[in-house]
């Protein structure tokens, strides 16, 4: 019993092969026909555009040329300016290569203008150049812009034609500026554009070659035969070697573009059609015998590609899909599979991310409730330290008076030779010590009220501090920045000025082993409103102390100048105007304080925090 393959293989030849044939033997027929037809088409539109492309591009150059001649005065001109007129003409037109002012009534000969550069060169005296065209017949008759053309020549730069321009009023004694006009610049276009086995060459009247597209040097004569097809005037011709197509340039240059291809390169596209067709035709028999026998096994192919893609659907490998091209309804029906697979697996991965979102937002309400834990933790343990430094200084303060009255009484008793002198006023100012520490545990355990902002130049504020700072800095070189204009912002200049002040008695302790002590500060406006930046050149700050320097009773310094309550304290008036105070630094590298405030108008004008908070920020130089 025949298969499916074997049945579809006699069918395809009994119903495609011989109506195939016929038609395929007719077609050639008239195939060849309409390809000689074409390619004959095709030679005369070549030859019509190499005559078009001669036309233009010496009507161009040539009518350009007349028309800036007629700009310059000739007859008035001084030789060097003609000299200077000619170099202006041969550079707006790349055809010139060389020409001369021929004026009778001039007492002084204009002399050549030749040797241009990038262009042939010629060895043509003025007279000989001259002697080429009818100037004598351009004067009589002709007008201003009027142009003749000469025969073209011969050269060492390849085949050129020279012309004149009328330039004056007609007369005998008219003048005429003549030039040497290159033909190259048609070889080049003829090059360019000549198909392979193609001669295309542009002749003039008395069938001599002025332009090829083999690059000649020399003008040629045109051969016999082709000059007989250019007597006559045909369109197409035909040799015993060749096929002729002839045009006429435009214009009255008496120029003739002629395309010549040989016979054999000339009948080969309808041969190799021929060929083509032929072969083709068995081709296509023997196609056909493979393609039915490949049908059903590409058929089968595609059920099976939809059934192992069910069964995937089934393992939960949702990722597979059915790589059917066409518009049967096998392709349809794994679309259809395709569509159903993406859906579950779009849920799937929905699915996914929901779990991932959940996961995150847990993460993120943990993260959320260790921070606030730990602020709290803070909170309470700066409250307790600020009871304590309250219980402690109140304890202190009241046997602290009695010591220092005590010690001052003694000292108005006892002279100054005495020998407790020395003693009791070490006690006086140990006791001064001991009191000046608990006002400021006093003073950091209170609670911070209510901070007025109001509008201030933060600019006249560095100055104001300043001022007094050069006093307190000797041997410290202090670099100011400040902007031209006023920098506005919202704060109280009395606590701003004390944390300036703070951060500047830093500076300087933290500059006093350093052998360069630099302190610059600079202010500068933000989008948010203003930064004040003060940097020194001390010793800097270790990376495990960064994030520490802000809290009270915490201190770097090698002298102990006071308990650690600077920083924080300067911390919280920056906090209490809602802008951030930040360090950069790293040890031998100095350090940087960064406070960042708000413009005018866009902070509250009134801040009131709680409990006290430590905190702000530190970073190393290069973070």
């Amino acid at each position: 019993m025949l298969r499916l393959s074997q049945k579809l293989l006699l069918f395809v030849l009994a119903a495609a092969v011989i109506p195939l044939a016929f038609a395929g033997f007719w077609l050639l027929r008239e195939a060849e026909r309409e390809l000689a037809s074409r390619l004959e088409r095709e030679q005369r539109a070549l030859a019509a555009a190499a005559a078009e492309a001669t036309g233009t591009q010496l009507a161009v150059s040539l009518e350009s040329l007349a028309q800036s001649a007629l700009l310059i005065d000739w007859p008035n001109v001084t030789a060097d300016e003609a000299a200077g007129g000619l170099r202006l003409l041969a550079s707006q037109a790349s055809v010139v290569v060389a020409g001369t002012l021929v004026d009778p009534s001039r007492p002084q000969l204009t002399p050549m203008v030749e040797g241009l550069e990038g262009r042939p060169s010629m060895t043509l005296s003025r007279d000989e150049l001259a002697k080429l065209l009818p100037l004598v017949t351009l004067a009589t008759f002709g007008e201003p812009g009027q142009m003749a053309l000469g025969p073209a020549q011969d050269s060492g730069g390849g085949p050129w034609m020279p012309a004149a321009i009328q330039v004056g009023p007609r007369g005998a004694d008219a003048p005429m500026v003549v030039l040497a006009l290159t033909l190259t610049v048609l070889d080049r276009w003829l090059v360019e554009h000549a198909p392979p086995v193609t001669t295309l060459e542009i002749v003039d009247a008395d069938g001599r070659v002025v332009a090829s597209s083999q690059w000649h040097q020399k003008v040629s004569s045109l051969e016999p035969e082709r000059m007989a097809a250019v007597r006559a005037g045909l369109e197409l011709a035909t040799s015993s070697t060749e096929q002729l197509s002839l045009a006429k340039v435009p214009g009255k240059l008496g120029l003739t573009a002629v395309t010549s291809i040989p016979l054999e390169a000339a009948r080969q596209p309808i041969t190799s059609l021929r060929r083509s067709v032929l072969g083709g035709m068995g081709g296509t028999v023997l196609l056909l015998v493979i393609v039915s026998l490949f049908f059903t096994r590409w058929l089968a192919s595609r059920l099976e590609q939809l059934g192992t893609l069910a069964d995937a659907f089934a393992r939960g490998d949702l990722s597979r899909r059915a790589e059917l091209t066409g518009g049967d309804e096998l392709t349809a029906l794994g679309k259809t599979f395709n569509a159903m697979g993406a859906e579950l697996e779009s849920s799937r991965a929905r699915l996914q991310q929901w779990n991932a979102e959940l996961e995150l937002k847990v993460d993120e309400a943990t993260a959320e409730l260790r921070a606030a834990q730990a602020h709290l933790l803070e909170a309470q343990k700066l409250a307790a330290i600020g009871q304590l430094g309250a219980g402690v200084a109140h304890e202190i303060n009241n046997p602290l008076v009695g010591i220092l009255g005590n010690a001052q009484l003694m000292l108005m008793d006892v002279k100054d030779t005495d020998d407790n002198f020395a003693l009791l006023k070490q006690i006086e100012e140990s006791a001064q010590r001991c009191r000046e520490i608990t006002l400021q545990l006093l003073r950091f355990s209170q609670k911070r009220g209510e901070v007025a902002l109001a509008p201030m130049d933060l600019c006249s504020l560095v100055k104001k501090t300043l001022s007094l700072e050069k006093e307190r800095s000797p041997g410290v070189t202090l670099d100011v920045a400040l902007p031209a204009s006023p920098v506005m912002i919202d704060g109280d200049s009395e606590q701003l000025e004390q944390v300036l002040a703070q951060l500047c008695a830093n500076a300087r302790t933290a500059m006093i082993a350093s052998p360069t002590k630099h302190l610059s500060i600079e202010v500068q406006g933000t989008d948010e409103g203003a930064s004040l930046s003060i940097t020194d050149t001390g010793k800097g700050i270790a990376p495990e102390n960064l994030t520490r320097i802000f809290e009270p009773f915490f201190t770097t310094k090698d002298v102990w100048t006071n308990i650690g309550l600077g920083l924080a304290v300067a911390y919280r008036v920056v906090q209490e105007h809602q802008g951030r105070l930040e360090v950069f630094s790293e040890p031998g590298q100095g350090a940087r304080f960064v406070i960042s405030l708000k413009g005018v108008g866009t902070s509250s004008r009134q801040s009131s925090l709680g409990a006290i908070d430590v905190g702000g920020q530190g970073k190393g130089i290069t973070g």
